[in-house]
């Protein structure tokens, strides 16, 4: 059914101003850099910051070039590319992404971690190793590996699919798998490939059985997936396309009439089944959007309608440019998503000259109930990204545990875990110490997979670069403002 600008009005006026602090981020915006906001900017005194209760304080050096951290904060590394080594004796693979946690066997907490390895396996050092009956093409290099942290600290670390290509933000389901998705649409034959790509496969943490002969979900669409959220009362999948040329879209998944959710149910289901569509935005004038980048002020809602997918498979046009103008709503780098407070966070991580409106981030908010996207964050770009201070490219994202989100930054320059509290204020939680550059030149690898434990305690982040798994702890508390 399409959302009528009449509909769209009337909850407008229903919500009112309300609409820009709904859920639990409300209108958020980074000083020094928003393009907007309220009174809710961050004094830029991070210890002062502390003392009102938001955030940690300042970030402390770390002696050994890792990771800066809160005073009070420690971290521990879970896993490291080339340095550890999965139960096969292989090192675990390199390109860290997307990660959830699940609760495991006997008191245990289980990670599903991406690994983004795009092309053929030859280009890459520590490639996802190809485990016996998990490997959807021995071409490609990338996957996921499980990994098991026990109560007394002890690691292991499997394979729960290889043979993918470009694994990267993923999404968790309601009823406790992993779905990895392949930012690579790649057709067999290209890049060295003996399949095609683009597609979006089930991980089971708990079941290694339930992996063996990967299927692809090509029921979700061939492209180049980023992240995917399950909607746990309606059923719908949403999903984000990183593309370029034209801009990338965001994609809902409505499952065949009858269909029970569940371990394994997905593999059931036809290469065509259910309808897969692309979103029409329009603002409370009834115009139409044609690129989330137009929006320059946070608390900014659009409506949304939902158009059907010609091919979802792709066969001969890639699915964003079988809409003409004027047919869909497009946004550049679409990333990171997360299921909370009833609908979907979304993030844009960036905008530059091939968008309408350039931007260093936005989050969206879609509300499934009364089918609106708002404008939760809005960065403007980062004039100098080699200073500590601004936070720029929001990457993966988690809603924390202790009140708004917690966020991985993947822009140019210092990159940071940090959190946004209800009422907007910023603070940094992490630092990323380690230089992959070179003294004159340094460089900076981006966060990713960032989510915390099932109990809370824990929260576990990714170094990208060279790929290193991370478990921060610390004095975590409520962030009340």
């Amino acid at each position: 059914m399409s959302l009528t600008r009449r509909d769209f009005a009337r909850t407008s006026a229903i919500t009112g101003a309300g609409v820009a602090l709904a859920g639990s981020v409300g209108a958020l915006a980074t000083a020094p850099n928003a393009l907007a906001s309220y009174d809710t900017e961050s004094t830029g005194d991070e210890a002062a910051d502390a003392r009102h209760g938001v955030g940690y304080g300042p970030l402390v050096p770390d002696p050994k070039g890792i990771l800066a951290l809160p005073a009070g904060f420690t971290y521990r590394i879970i896993t490291y590319s080339g340095k550890t080594k999965l139960e096969s004796g292989e090192f675990t693979p390199s390109n860290h992404d997307g990660t959830a946690t699940f609760d495991g066997p006997r008191g245990t907490t289980l990670l599903v971690n991406n690994h983004e390895l795009k092309g053929p396996r030859a280009k890459w050092k520590y490639p996802v190793p190809l485990t016996e009956g998990l490997v959807y093409d021995p071409a490609a290099a990338g996957g996921c590996t499980v990994v098991e942290v026990r109560p007394d600290g002890r690691v292991a670390e499997w394979v729960g699919i290889a043979g993918t290509s470009t694994n990267c933000a993923g999404g968790r389901t309601p009823w406790g798998t992993w779905l990895t998705c392949e930012e690579n649409s790649d057709r067999a034959g290209v890049n060295g490939m003996t399949k095609d790509h683009g597609y979006v496969f089930e991980v089971d943490p708990c079941d290694r059985r339930a992996n063996r002969g990967p299927k692809p979900l090509k029921f979700f669409g061939r492209y180049d997936h980023e992240a995917v959220v399950i909607d746990p009362k309606r059923g719908h999948a949403y999903l984000t396309e990183d593309a370029a040329g034209p801009n990338g879209l965001f994609y809902r998944w409505t499952p065949p009439k009858g269909f029970e959710y569940g371990p394994g149910k997905f593999r059931k289901l036809a290469d065509d089944a259910g309808v897969l569509q692309a979103p029409k935005c329009f603002d409370s004038g009834g115009k139409f959007v044609d690129d989330l980048s137009r929006a320059t002020k946070i608390g900014t809602v659009y409506g949304v309608d939902w158009v059907d997918v010609p091919d979802r498979d792709a066969r001969t046009t890639p699915v964003r440019k079988q809409f003409a103008d004027g047919e869909v709503t497009r946004a550049r780098k679409l990333e990171g998503m997360w299921w909370g407070d009833g609908g979907a966070y979304i993030v844009s991580s960036y905008a530059r000259e091939e968008s309408p409106v350039q931007h260093d981030g936005q989050v969206w908010f879609y509300d499934p109930k009364r089918r609106t996207l708002t404008l939760k964050v809005l960065l403007g770009v980062n004039p100098d990204p080699s200073e500590d201070g601004a936070f720029d490219g929001p990457d993966n994202i988690t809603v924390s545990p202790y009140g708004g989100l917690v966020i991985a930054e993947d822009g140019e320059g210092v990159q940071h875990l940090f959190g946004a509290t209800d009422s907007g204020r910023t603070y940094p939680i992490a630092r990323n110490e380690l230089n992959i550059g070179t003294e004159e030149e340094p460089e900076y690898s981006e966060f990713a997979g960032v989510t915390f434990s099932p109990d809370g305690r824990t929260l576990f982040a990714s170094i990208q670069t060279p790929g290193i798994l991370l478990a921060i702890t610390g004095p975590w508390k409520r962030q009340r403002i």
